[in-house]
């Protein structure tokens, strides 16, 4: 059995029957990620979890909405993480990629407030980044210089790695020193489908690399489907995708690697166990 240990659920209209593919494919649990549409919608996913015992709950507000990321948000999302079914904060991070994204500022402010509140609620931080060298022309002329991946690095061992709380690098999507340094800072590497993307060998090499007990999948649904099905909406079901591809990468059996991602999830919250 697999976990997917990133899902957008509430996105879905259709929710019974989603889940229903998924436990037929082989999906154990879900991560429900609670960012919503913003800080207004965070608590969507939570409501899915409180109701679907299959589900666990997240709730964080994404650094596109760091803008938003108000004391009444934040005094919100502190609540919600204290719910025993809300297992982490996130996504959070930093993403430079759209010109229309919060200024830097504005954003790592808004991430270091939410690293806070994570240790202050004693769970895991889930990690987005989107990476500088990918962003569009405009974004590079508003960004500059500024390496999102390297400001995130910084922040990361500044405010939450000596808490030891840990957290998922969620759809890994760096190179395999920002791996190392993930690992070093105490994070798990989750795979999404880009993992099978013919440009995504930087990607694979990380997936290749990385210790065995720091691995997860997940399919970022209803987004990033993976080959055969990319351009497609994605759904947990198709974590078997990824599943398979990151399994014959690693040269293992597609039941080993769902037993070791399960129990490094697992370990990670203990609560799901």
């Amino acid at each position: 059995m697999l976990i997917d240990s990133h899902c957008h659920l509430d996105s879905y209209e259709n929710l019974d029957q989603i889940l229903a593919n998924a436990h037929n494919a082989g999906v154990e649990s879900i991560l429900a990620i609670g960012i919503g549409d913003g800080p207004d919608t965070m608590h969507l996913a939570l409501e899915i979890a409180q109701t679907h015992p299959q589900v666990w709950a997240s709730a964080g507000i994404h650094p596109q909405e760091a803008a938003r990321a108000t004391k009444e948000a934040l005094a919100r999302l502190a609540q919600l993480a204290n719910d025993p079914k809300c297992i982490a904060v996130g996504e959070i991070g930093l993403d430079y990629y759209h010109a229309d994204n919060p200024d830097i500022a504005i954003q790592q402010l808004a991430f270091s407030a939410q690293m806070y509140l994570a240790t202050q609620a004693r769970k895991p931080i889930l990690i987005h980044c989107r990476t500088s060298e990918l962003a569009t022309p405009k974004a590079k002329e508003k960004f500059g210089e500024a390496d999102a991946w390297e400001n995130l690095l910084r922040l990361i061992d500044e405010h939450w790695t000596p808490h030891h709380l840990g957290g998922i690098m969620h759809c890994f999507s760096g190179t395999v020193d920002q791996a190392k340094r993930s690992l070093n800072a105490g994070f798990h590497l989750s795979f999404a489908g880009n993992l099978t993307y013919p440009k995504s060998q930087a990607i694979r090499d990380a997936a290749a690399m990385a210790p065995a007990d720091r691995i997860l999948v997940e399919t970022d649904a209803p987004f990033l489907a993976p080959i055969p099905l990319r351009g497609q909406r994605n759904e947990p079901a198709h974590i078997t995708h990824t599943a398979n591809a990151l399994a014959a990468l690693r040269g293992i059996s597609l039941e080993e690697l769902a037993t070791v991602t399960t129990t490094n999830f697992k370990n990670l919250f203990p609560s799901t166990r």
